[in-house]
């Protein structure tokens, strides 16, 4: 789980809206669900909001690749995401 926001620029920890921030974000909560899934497997309901959070992290990966290459390359590789195939 990434509790050290203080490795990230002081711009975004202050601009709570900007994209970086809530992947960031978005990336913090899917690791606490699936911890809890790990445990709690029959847990359908944080099951669905999983997804959820899954669909708008990938759909906000593809807007900000679009965007801002070089900055989402090394975003993904700070919090060990794979990169997706953008169409």
């Amino acid at each position: 789980m990434i509790k050290n926001l203080s490795s990230y620029p002081k711009e975004n920890q202050q601009n709570r809206g900007s994209v970086e921030f809530q992947i960031l974000n978005f990336t913090n909560k899917i690791y606490i669900l699936t911890s809890h899934l790990k445990l709690h497997k029959k847990d359908y309901l944080s099951q669905k909001g999983l997804r959820k959070i899954l669909g708008k992290r990938q759909r906000l990966l593809a807007y900000f690749s679009k965007k801002n290459k070089r900055i989402y390359n090394e975003l993904i590789s700070k919090l060990e995401i794979r990169d997706t195939k953008t169409y």
